[in-house]
C-alpha cells in the first residue's frame, strides 16, 4: 500500500443567479472533502474541487475551479494520466442530473443518463464510459452522485442494492424533514438554452447536438460530437469489473437538495457522511455496506420512498472497502 496513492476530484453547483438554483450542493463538496481527508487518507494536495460559489474577482480565484463541463472532463482526465496500478480514484458530484432522450430508428426509446456542470455542457454516460476504458488495469475508480437520473452514469454495471429493496409507501408516510427540492433539470429546457444560444430554432429536432457542439466546440460532450453520432468514434465496452457507482437515487427518481434551518445539504451526501463518522472502529467499509447504511440514514430522514440509492458494480467490488479503507 506504501506506493498507491489516492486522488480525487470533488464538484458541487449550486448554479447561482439563475431560476434552477441549488443550496447545499457546495457544502456537500466541503463534507465530502472532510471525510475522505480524515478517515480514507486522501491529501489535500491530491483532491481537486470545482464549486460555482461566487469566487470571481476574489484573490487565487482562477476560471479553471469552475465546475464547466470542460474543466470537469479535463480535471478527470489529468487524474487518469497520473493514474498507476493500485490507486484509488474518487469522483463526487452534487449537482443538477438530467435524462437525455434517444431516438434511433428500429431501437426502443430511451434516456442516458447526465450530469449538470454549471455551463449545461452536459457530462454524459458516453464520457464516463471514455474515462473508464483509459484507466490503467489494477486501478480503482469510484463515482458517488448525489443527483436526480443519477444511476446507470457508468454503462453495463451491475445493479447490486437498489430497485429489488424499494417499498411501497403507506398511505400516510413520514414527513421528510426540511425544505426539499429537486436536483433535476429537464434536458427539453437545457435543449432550448443551447438552441437560442446557438441561434437555432427549436424545433424538437436534432438540432441540439449541432448547437452544443457550436458552442462548446472540441470541449463537448462525446455524445454531442458529430464524429460520435456519426458512428466514426468506436468505444470498447467497460471491462465487468472497472468502475464502481454509488448514485443518490433510482433512474428514474429523484435525489433532493435540502433546507433545513441554516444548514443546506443533499440528502444522500448528508447520509453517507453521517454513517462514515459513526463508524469510528471500523477498519473497512465495504461498497455495500456504505450504500446499505446510507439507505437507512434516508429512511431516519423521511425519504425512504421516494428517494433510494443505487449501487452498481461487479460483485466483487460489492464487497471491496469504499475508497480503498479507513487509514
Amino acid at each position: 500500500m506504501a506506493n498507491v496513492t489516492k486522488r480525487a476530484v470533488l464538484v458541487g453547483c449550486n448554479y447561482p443567479h439563475t431560476k434552477f438554483r441549488l443550496h447545499g450542493c457546495i457544502q456537500d463538496v466541503q463534507s465530502i472533502k472532510r471525510v475522505i481527508m480524515d478517515k480514507f487518507g486522501f491529501h489535500e494536495t491530491n483532491i481537486q474541487v470545482l464549486t460555482d460559489d461566487d469566487r470571481d474577482g476574489t484573490p487565487g480565484w482562477l476560471p479553471s475551479s469552475l465546475p464547466t463541463g470542460a474543466n470537469i472532463k479535463a480535471a478527470l482526465n489529468e487524474m487518469a494520466k497520473r493514474a498507476k496500478a493500485g490507486d484509488v480514484l474518487f469522483f463526487y458530484f452534487s449537482g443538477h442530473g438530467t435524462a437525455i432522450p434517444v431516438l434511433e430508428a428500429g431501437r426502443p426509446f430511451r434516456q442516458d443518463e447526465a450530469i449538470v456542470p454549471s455551463d449545461l455542457n452536459l457530462v454524459t454516460d458516453v464520457d464516463l464510459r471514455r474515462f473508464v476504458n483509459r484507466l490503467p488495469e489494477g486501478v480503482s475508480f469510484t463515482i458517488l452522485s448525489d443527483s436526480c437520473h443519477s444511476g446507470v452514469l457508468i454503462e453495463k454495471k451491475k445493479e447490486q442494492i437498489g430497485a429489488a429493496k424499494k417499498r411501497k409507501a403507506p398511505e400516510n408516510p413520514p414527513k421528510p424533514k426540511g425544505k426539499a427540492e429537486i436536483k433535476f433539470l429537464g434536458f427539453h429546457f437545457i435543449s432550448h438554452v443551447i438552441d437560442d444560444a446557438a441561434g437555432f430554432a427549436h424545433d424538437g429536432g436534432n438540432k441540439t447536438s449541432q448547437g452544443a457542439h457550436k458552442i462548446f466546440g472540441k470541449d463537448v460532450s462525446l455524445k454531442f460530437h458529430p464524429h460520435y453520432t456519426g458512428g466514426a468514434i468506436e468505444l470498447g465496452p467497460v471491462q465487468e469489473d472497472e468502475g464502481i457507482l454509488l448514485s443518490g437515487c433510482e433512474v428514474d427518481e429523484t435525489s433532493y437538495d435540502i433546507v433545513l434551518g441554516d444548514q443546506a445539504f443533499g440528502a444522500f451526501t448528508d447520509a453517507v457522511v453521517k454513517f462514515l463518522n459513526g463508524h469510528h472502529l471500523c477498519a473497512t467499509i465495504s461498497n455495500g455496506q456504505l450504500l446499505a447504511g446510507a439507505a437507512k440514514k434516508l429512511e431516519e430522514q423521511g425519504y425512504e420512498y421516494e428517494q433510494n440509492p443505487c449501487l452498481y458494480c461487479s460483485d466483487k467490488n460489492k464487497s471491496e472497502p469504499f475508497l480503498g479503507g479507513f487509514v
